[in-house]
């Protein structure tokens, strides 16, 4: 949630620090906040309610200088987004500074405990209750790394952290449990640190991921990592493998709609080096179980949230339908609370576009624990959940900055289309099948491309329903999770209440919502149920709905039956998905813009959802 960025160097570490938030403004923007160690040896701090741009004008009416920092943009838990709640939160006599991403779990206790000795607490939040543990446990002499490795010894919950004080200046303190943190190996004499890539790569490629229970001491020397338990660690240097372009706008009005015209890119990069044409299969050099434990996979289940579970619901039907295993979609934030039936012979696929979502982590967790493989889909290369799936396939679909995921989204149901078939050419699919996906799948960018020469049909289309106070999206079989997804996007978005159903489930109750004030979003190619979907369209006409309807033929037949068409070109009809959804990202886009709202920064949102 909460985006964290903090610099030790030559430099003057504000503009950094700003910079560094505005890249991660994404993952929270409610309040934010920085602290710097001033010319005076005294920590400095300014924080704002509301988006970056507050704090930004404040700095300017009242400039900070120094050049070791920390900043903050906040995604509210504990606490109303006031100026009070921001980060960074200060000890008692203001020389210890500390921000937070995370949930603390037992604040109520160590704060209870706190104001027993006198402390007094300034905000409502559960992060207070750690800066103020620190100043509690830190015995004169010592480093601020003790202190703070002593205070997180007594903290239950997830955490990223990063501390400093005037009492030990020149010095960053940072540890992760459960929410993500990275270090910036910056040029000689400076360091980094960030709660992922965008905050650190306009100064250096070169990060080192920290791993759950682990805290670095990062100085313009360099930086130690240590682990709570185990002492002094080595973490891996890695190298990021995109640049700067990656996370501009790129002449774009919104970070939303680069990304949903980036899908004819993200798709090729996904499918590239994948695709084995003549065999009608494909390679995942990130699959590394081999056949014969492959083949012993008796059951599928597939966990994940939001946007990433639509995915996963596409990816069910192709696994049962082309590989014939039974597969079931789990949402990860129920998964380890159910008892789930797994054992070494179920596989557990675990989708996240950040790898860093907690409920999702949490259940990849679970399932090893109960003795499954754990295969991994994810964007983000080093993130915790690619580094703790026995195996995977990355997208390599580049940074996704808009909260809406949209080029995230296409990315995983192609790669869920490449392992489905992989693993169904080792079972019982024919070649011949295979080499008829194979085709589909390349042929895919340059549908997409197609489809979005539409925008300017359908932002007019959008500007006919922007008061609509409700949608209904529908869908049979594969177009099913395609409803729930277009549903959500608008949603997200627009703030438009809209519902996804199985359009045979329209009689089953939201048929009493129609009147000729409700839109009805229908997904409706030519494919094995069409004629039954003709069926539900005649149902909502029949009570005077307006009729949207995503085709990719039968216009004609359709003719009076559908107010408005959005046409997308055949394919096989495992990867319609991919198509039929990228005309509903872009009615939810220009829908949102009409309205006035903030596509890349929809309200109560952020992008990578770390805590439960």
């Amino acid at each position: 949630m909460c985006g964290i960025v903090g610099y030790v160097g030559p430099r003057e570490a504000v503009p950094i620090l700003i910079e560094g938030l505005r890249r991660l403004e994404y993952r929270g923007y409610d309040s934010a906040g920085v602290s710097v160690i001033g010319p005076d040896g005294a920590v400095n701090s300014r924080k704002r309610s509301g988006k970056l741009d507050e704090l930004a004008g404040a700095i300017d009416a009242q400039p900070l200088s120094g050049r070791c920092g920390i900043g903050h943009t906040r995604w509210a838990t504990h606490g109303a987004p006031t100026e009070a709640n921001a980060h960074p939160h200060l000890s008692a006599d203001e020389t210890i500074s500390l921000v937070h991403n995370g949930i603390i779990e037992n604040a109520g206790a160590l704060r209870k405990m706190l104001e027993g000795e006198g402390v007094n607490f300034r905000s409502e939040t559960d992060t207070e209750v750690v800066v103020h543990l620190i100043d509690r446990l830190w015995e004169e002499g010592r480093p601020l790394e003790e202190a703070v490795a002593a205070a997180l010894e007594q903290v239950i919950g997830a955490y990223g952290i990063a501390v400093m004080s005037s009492r030990d200046p020149e010095k960053i303190v940072v540890a992760r449990n459960g929410s993500p943190l990275l270090l910036g190996v910056g040029r000689r004499g400076e360091m980094l640190v960030g709660s992922d890539a965008a905050a650190v790569v306009a100064h250096t490629r070169e990060v080192v991921y920290l791993d759950d229970g682990d805290y670095a001491v990062l100085t313009p020397d360099g930086y130690r990592t240590y682990h709570l338990r185990q002492g002094p660690v080595s973490r891996k240097v890695h190298e990021v493998t995109w640049d700067l372009a990656a996370i501009e706008k790129g002449g774009y009005e919104h970070f939303m709609l680069k990304e949903i015209f980036e899908q004819p890119r993200t798709l090729e990069d996904v499918m590239r080096g994948r695709l084995l044409e003549e065999e009608g299969s494909a390679r995942l050099g990130g699959i590394t179980i081999d056949d014969r434990e492959l083949l012993q996979i008796r059951r599928i289940v597939i966990t994940a949230c939001g946007t990433s579970w639509h995915s996963a619901l596409i990816g069910e039907y192709m696994l049962e339908e082309l590989a014939r295993i039974p597969t079931k979609v789990e949402y990860a934030s129920e998964f380890r609370y159910k008892n789930p039936v797994i054992d070494e012979h179920t596989l557990v696929i675990v989708i996240s576009q950040s790898g860093e979502t907690a409920d999702t982590l949490a259940a990849l967790r679970e399932a090893k624990r109960r003795g499954a493989r754990v295969m991994g889909i994810v964007n983000v290369v080093g993130s915790t959940i690619a580094r703790e799936t026995d195996f995977g396939v990355y997208l390599h679909a580049g940074p996704e900055i808009g909260v809406a995921s949209t080029k995230a989204f296409t990315s995983q149901v192609a790669a869920l289309a490449l392992f489905t078939l992989y693993l169904a050419r080792r079972r019982s699919l024919s070649i011949l099948e295979g080499r008829r996906i194979v085709k589909a799948l390349q042929e895919l960018p340059g549908q997409v491309a197609e489809i979005l020469e539409q925008n300017d049909a359908i932002r007019e289309l959008a500007a006919r329903y922007r008061d609509a106070p409700n949608f209904l999206y529908l869908g049979r079989g594969y177009q099913f999770p395609v409803a729930l997804e277009g549903a959500l996007k608008l949603k997200e978005v627009s703030y438009i209440h809209a519902e996804g159903y199985p359009a045979a489930e329209m009689k089953h109750g939201p048929i009493a919502l129609i009147d000729e004030k409700m839109p009805v979003v229908f997904l409706a190619p030519k494919d094995g149920v069409y004629h039954k979907v003709v069926s539900n369209i005649e149902e909502v006409k029949a009570r005077q709905g307006q009729v949207i309807a995503v085709v990719n033929d039968g216009r004609d037949e359709l003719a009076g039956k559908v107010d408005h068409f959005l046409t997308v070109p055949e394919t096989h009809p495992a990867l319609l998905p991919i198509l039929t959804s990228v005309p509903l990202q872009l009615l939810a886009y220009h829908v949102a813009l009409l309205r006035g709202c903030d596509v890349d920064q929809p309200r109560n949102l952020a992008k990578s959802v770390t805590v439960e």
